[in-house]
């Protein structure tokens, strides 16, 4: 009997001892499986210590992106706070190709109108190579419907299907010698029909912004426009591009779980700065008329192009204007030639409209008295130049009032060529004026000391060693204005110029030579037809031939000039006018009378145009009418 109990209690111990040594083994196992566990997570904590991030900012990095705050870009204002250029608030829509539901597309192409089999396949292509990004629409107006279908579209649930491979679990067992690397048992899965009601994804209605110009084509050469990368392309857009655009911002920021909106522990990189507004000194009013009488002489003179820039006294610049030009709002067409600002970007020989200042030089120099009793000799040829057999003897005022190039060489004969390259130095030939230097063309000057006899004779009448652009001749005429001093030119609000007053001629000498220039603007005059009904204008048209294979054309291919002033005392508005290459003109008494193309009948029609309107609106000028 007791060897029976003590057999019976040898079993039961081994049983003990057998359950025991499993349990064990059990927990052996676990705990390897635990230090494998954490010796993984200390070696990627290890390594995120190596790039040389703590543990909170590995975590921090991880889990935060990075977000870009747009600035907004700056107006262009004119002197009266008008818009020019400014920034209309839109919406773009912005597809995810790779998030959007079958189920939803017939609805968002009806939304879009477009064709169900179109966007579907728009949509497979992009997210055949894995695109998430596709602007399906742009331009979209805040009070454009698209904007309340889709958020009703976002608000709707419908019943949404998708195939998905669930994986397979494994037994515990196989999968800690998985993790262990002890076995290799792959994962299998089970592909899955699974539907549940939802809401569209991928759909998102972006902020934008597109450049808006309200004066559309009159000023598109000055203002230039932006490019699809919405940064200034030319014109002041583009020169004033690093204060317009400003700086966008960017900011690192959490996500923070559960929410759409919600964000913590931001981070600002670059703050944002919004770009700056530029005013310029420009009259929008005075500007339109300008445009549309430049437009209206290129149509029916049919000439390559006009140009036109209009002067307060201070030398501010009121208008400057260019045809043919584009509409910068339709980005339909872009023709680079419509904004090119010939105003500043073209030197040209201004011919006649430069024999006032001959007068001038020669008036201060005491080598003429530009009386009615003093007569110049006109019968005799001058080197090159021949007389014309009409006159013998011709005042000053004659002279100008003709436009007579021997009666202006005559005079210039008496001149010593160093003064008048000083003189015409001081008037800011040759030089740039600082207005918008990336396209300024600074035209040319050359020295006296270069000069043969015929450059001094064709200086005196606007050719040979000078070329000029048209903001520099009208500049020259703010001498009128000044009391024979000239100021720096200037296009924007709140920039100093770079340069002061220069006193060029004297007083008395303008005050002649002004009188003398009003009579150039009557019916004796060649600048007969930029008389304004009501007001004294003063002038001086100009014609010159434009050099065609490297010799001047005789053929009709000329440039003509037109630059003048208002009241003729204490001139207000200073403007001149170029067109290019007219080939239509007519009589001043018979419309449909054809004429040679000059000056006087094209380009003096222009200011005449243009100024009748700007006077008409300036009622400070009313009491300088004539009887």
């Amino acid at each position: 009997m007791s060897g029976k109990i003590s057999t019976i209690s040898k079993t039961l111990a081994l049983g003990r001892v057998q359950n025991y040594w499993r349990r064990q083994g059990a927990i052996k196992y676990f705990f390897v499986f635990l230090f494998s566990v954490f010796s993984y997570q200390t070696t990627s904590i290890s390594q995120s210590s190596i790039a040389g991030l703590s543990i909170q900012d590995r975590a921090y990095h991880q889990a935060a992106s990075l977000e870009r705050t747009i600035a907004q870009r700056g107006d262009i204002l004119d002197r009266n706070s008008h818009i020019l250029a400014s920034n209309l608030l839109l919406k773009r829509l912005n597809l995810d190709p790779t998030l959007i539901q079958v189920e939803f597309i017939p609805k968002l192409a009806h939304i879009l109108d477009m064709k169900v089999q179109t966007l579907s396949k728009l949509l497979a292509s992009k997210r055949k190579i894995g695109s998430r990004y596709l602007i399906i629409k742009k331009n979209i107006m805040l009070t454009d419907p698209i904007i309340e279908q889709l958020k009703q579209l976002k608000l709707m649930r419908i019943l949404v299907c998708a195939n998905k491979n669930i994986a397979n679990k494994l037994d515990f067992m196989a999968h800690i010698l998985n993790t262990l690397n002890l076995q290799k048992t792959k994962t299998t899965h089970t592909l899955v029909k699974q539907c549940k009601r939802a809401r569209i994804a991928g759909v998102a209605l972006q902020q934008d912004t597109k450049r808006y110009y309200p004066k559309a084509a009159s000023l598109a050469p000055l203002l230039g426009r932006v490019n699809a990368n919405k940064k200034g392309g030319s014109g002041i857009e583009g020169e004033f591009e690093n204060s317009l655009a400003g700086r966008d911002g960017q900011s690192l920021i959490n996500f923070k779980a559960h929410t759409n909106k919600s964000y913590f522990n931001s981070k600002t990189i670059t703050q944002r700065q919004q770009g700056q507004n530029i005013m310029l000194t420009i009259d929008a009013d005075i500007q339109y008329h300008a445009y549309e009488a430049i437009k209206k002489s290129v149509q029916k003179h049919e000439a390559d192009s006009g140009s036109a820039i209009v002067l307060a006294p201070n030398g501010e610049v009121l208008a400057m204007v260019n045809y043919p030009a584009d509409n910068p709002n339709d980005n339909s067409t872009y023709n680079a030639e419509h904004y090119r600002n010939r105003v500043l970007s073209d030197k040209v020989e201004p011919g006649s409209t430069m024999k006032p200042f001959t007068m001038l030089l020669a008036l201060d120099k005491n080598q003429i008295t530009a009386t009615e009793d003093e007569f110049i000799d006109v019968s005799k040829r001058i080197g090159h130049i021949k007389p014309d057999g009409k006159y013998k003897q011709m005042t000053i005022k004659k002279i100008l009032q003709k436009s007579h190039n021997l009666g202006t060489v005559n005079v210039s004969e008496r001149l010593e060529s160093k003064a008048m390259y000083n003189t015409w130095n001081k008037l800011g030939f040759g030089h740039q004026l600082g207005l918008i230097p990336s396209i300024e063309n600074s035209g040319s000057l050359r020295h006296f000391s270069s000069w043969a006899s015929s450059d001094k004779r064709t200086l005196s009448f606007g050719y040979g060693p000078m070329e000029a652009n048209l903001a520099q001749l009208a500049r020259a005429y703010l001498v009128f204005a000044n009391e024979g001093a000239i100021p720096p030119l200037k296009l924007v609000k709140n920039i100093s110029t770079y340069e002061g007053t220069t006193q060029v001629f004297s007083k008395q000498s303008i005050a002649k030579i002004a009188h003398l220039l009003d009579a150039v603007v009557s019916n004796q005059g060649s600048g007969y037809q930029a008389q304004i009904k009501g007001y004294n204008v003063a002038g001086k048209t100009g014609t010159a031939e434009i050099v065609v294979n490297g010799s001047y054309n005789k053929k009709g291919t000329k440039r003509t000039f037109f630059a003048g002033f208002v009241p003729v005392k204490k001139p207000k508005y200073i403007m001149a006018v170029r067109l290019d290459h007219p080939k239509k003109c007519y009589t001043s008494w018979n419309p449909n009378l054809a004429n040679k193309c000059e000056g006087s009948n094209s380009a003096a029609m222009v200011f005449k145009e243009a100024m009748g309107h700007i006077l008409s609106n300036d009622t400070s000028i009313k009491l300088s009418m004539k009887n």
